[in-house]
């Protein structure tokens, strides 16, 4: 007996159906997968043939075939428990088939045929709008399934559950959901806020800068300066995210298996700060069948990077790509795949290896080559991709002191939000949402300077020895200033800020 079930699995964040075909006939008893499964599809067999019997089914004696089409596409994951286990109950006459092509049908199983939730939920729910089918899956997943519009999601806890309801012995009511409600979530009262950080507002006005432009940051100054609290507060001033936005990160973010206990959308910009011991996989994605990286889960938020120079270089140099294309490409011999990684990179760093160098309190040991070698950690070219370097120097006892605060984060984020919606209107019509994006035929359009500005740019050309890149962000920075200020035009004190942002194109002492 022949018995087919529609599936899907993944490859990088997307879907693709997969038809599991499962055959019962007669000869020793054997249970075979083909189709290029891996270890752990492999496996399901066992956990299948427990779940069947420990539902109060009997599990055919024959020999079992089951077939995973398309065959030339490596399958991976343990999704396909659930439809192994219907296609075999199937094909014994325990389930009617004709309501078996309705459904795309996911889920891993228990030994005691209970149904566990599986990654990846709202790409497969993607795919399965795009076939015209409804979604079977565990019940902790049909939030997440639901959230895309026209696909009706139903949850099963067990696969006895399953069984009644295709039999049609059992009602279950799709589920529903309300994006929007997921947004009116005001943050509580612990949530971050950049008044909590004392001083250093020179420091804040370069991130609302960074915020409201979508720019790169670069901080720079000794322990316990605030760099880290700085950073970790960013988040906060960011526009909210769209629902677009929202369900685009919260699929990569189901497909890597990093959602939050019980959270169906991710409605806060993430942020994510991994640490400097991390491998080039870990941070661009990869592995032997590729997965999301911290580039790709920091998409649409903020990914920091604590000690800079720490990382390995082959770590720093691999952001390259990613932070001129907001994508990152992953080549294996089998496949190539692409993850959107669009993200704010905030970076901290010390100013030499004991970080002193240039404080006011503590006395800095490290010669210059000691320190040009620290900072050689660091190649140009990245440096040119960071539009914002930033000292942050050592916070005064005076600006210690209590009630002495400064901007909250609610009032620097309607700042950026009012220049975010002038680059909106901007760039209407394209790709392209931020200053920080803008091409070189859009900075030409976009940033013309007048006479003393160009004068201006000239000199920190030939004093700085600036990059051709490093012009074109001085005039993007440029740009994000003066939007903050709701002018049309770029002004001479927006161009000598902006050039002030460029701190390690200077000299090293």
């Amino acid at each position: 007996m022949l018995a087919k079930v529609l599936s899907s699995s993944v490859i990088g964040i997307d879907a693709f159906p997969v038809e599991v075909e499962v055959d019962v006939g007669r000869g020793l008893p054997s249970f075979q997968t083909v189709g290029l499964p891996d270890n752990s599809v492999k496996e399901s067999r066992e956990r299948v043939r427990s779940a069947i019997k420990n539902s109060g089914y009997n599990f055919p004696t024959g020999r079992i075939t089951v077939n995973l089409a398309p065959a030339d596409i490596k399958k991976e994951g343990t999704v396909f428990d659930l439809p192994m286990a219907v296609g075999i109950l199937g094909a014994g006459g325990m389930i009617r088939k004709d309501r078996l092509g309705d459904f795309f049908i996911l889920g891993e199983l228990s030994l005691d045929g209970l149904i566990r939730p599986v990654r990846g939920a709202l790409s497969f729910a993607v795919s399965a709008r795009r076939l015209n089918k409804k979604i079977l899956l565990p019940v902790e997943n049909k939030d997440e399934a639901a959230l895309i519009e026209g696909v009706e999601a139903y949850g099963v806890g067990s696969l006895s559950e399953l069984v009644s309801f295709l039999n049609g012995e059992r009602d279950i009511e799709p589920a529903r959901v309300d994006v929007e409600s997921y947004f009116r979530n005001a943050p509580g009262e612990d949530h971050l806020d950049i008044s909590d950080v004392m001083g250093q507002e020179h420091v804040k006005r370069a991130i609302e800068v960074a915020g409201a432009g979508a720019h790169n940051i670069l901080m720079m100054g000794p322990p316990g300066s605030g760099k880290t609290m700085l950073a970790r507060r960013l988040s906060a001033i960011l526009p909210d995210m769209t629902v677009e936005e929202a369900i685009e990160t919260t699929k990569i973010h189901s497909v890597a298996g990093v959602l939050a206990g019980g959270k169906v959308l991710v409605t806060e910009r993430p942020f994510r700060s991994p640490h400097h011991t991390i491998s080039d996989a870990g941070l661009i994605g990869g592995g032997q069948i590729p997965r999301p990286g911290e580039v790709s889960l920091a998409h649409n938020g903020v990914l920091f990077l604590d000690e800079l120079p720490e990382f390995r270089k082959n770590v720093l140099e691999a952001l390259r790509q990613p932070l001129e294309d907001g994508v990152v490409t992953i080549s294996r011999a089998a496949i190539s795949l692409t993850y959107p990684a669009g993200f704010m990179l905030v970076c901290a760093m010390n100013p030499c290896g004991c970080g002193y160098l240039g404080d006011r309190e503590k006395e800095c040991h490290c010669t210059p080559l000691m320190v040009k070698r620290y900072r050689s950690k660091l190649s140009g070219p990245l440096l040119d991709r960071i539009d914002i370097h930033c000292d942050v120097p050592r916070v005064r006892f005076t600006e210690l002191i209590p009630g002495k605060k400064g901007a909250t984060s609610a009032q620097i984020k309607k700042r950026v939000d009012g220049a975010r919606k002038i680059q909106r209107e901007r760039f209407k019509g394209t790709r392209i949402f931020s200053n920080s994006a803008m091409t070189s035929r859009q900075v030409r359009k976009y940033c013309e300077v007048d006479v003393e500005s160009l004068k201006l740019l000239e000199l920190a050309m030939e004093k700085l020895g600036l990059s051709a890149r490093a012009y074109t962000r001085i005039l993007k920075v440029g740009r994000t200033i003066a939007d903050l200020e709701g002018e049309g035009k770029i002004l001479p004190h927006h161009v000598a800020e902006a050039i002030q942002y460029r701190t390690l194109d200077r000299s090293v002492v």
